[in-house]
């Protein structure tokens, strides 16, 4: 195995769960936030040997995440791909910690693709306004209108499953 090779795994085996967590958040299912991780850190190793800064490896594993996360929204795999009957029963209501993170969960999902993105890249990911706009290759202004519009859905759609 080559230097670059043993780099580069080092690298996957220490950001990759982290990875996985972002990728739920955006896509809220664990088995495409795996497939996203995976496509992710798929360009990151054919890219590995022409990338300069691996110190800077976070951000740009980061920005590849979102990146590749809309572009499956965009062309609609999400829509093709679906197993199951879709969801009918309403859910149980909410009596500790882990069922509000669950509605939360469930909310988030339902929030647009690029307001998502937003949300969790500044508030799990901890980016700033700046950080945010450079991963999504966008102005700083629109990371906040995106922000603002993203929090109105979430507060509007967990308001909508406490009436419930």
């Amino acid at each position: 195995m080559s230097d670059q090779d043993a780099a580069f795994q080092a690298y996957f085996v220490a950001r990759s769960d982290s990875m996985r967590g972002t990728a739920y958040l955006l896509c809220g299912d664990w088995h495409r936030a795996e497939d996203l991780v995976q496509q992710t850190f798929t360009k990151i190793y054919l890219a590995w040997r022409r990338i300069q800064r691996h110190e800077a490896m976070d951000s740009y594993t980061r920005q590849t995440l979102v990146r590749t996360f809309l572009s499956e929204r965009r062309r609609g795999w999400f829509r093709y791909e679906s197993v199951g009957p879709p969801e009918t029963d309403r859910a149980a209501p909410s009596s500790g910690l882990a069922d509000e993170r669950l509605v939360l969960m469930e909310a988030l999902a339902k929030v647009p693709p690029r307001q998502r993105a937003v949300l969790v890249l500044r508030y799990w990911e901890d980016q700033s306004v700046e950080q945010t706009a450079a991963l999504l290759d966008c102005s700083p202004g629109n990371v906040k209108s995106q922000a603002a519009r993203g929090l109105t859905t979430l507060r509007g759609l967990l308001e909508e499953e406490r009436v419930r």
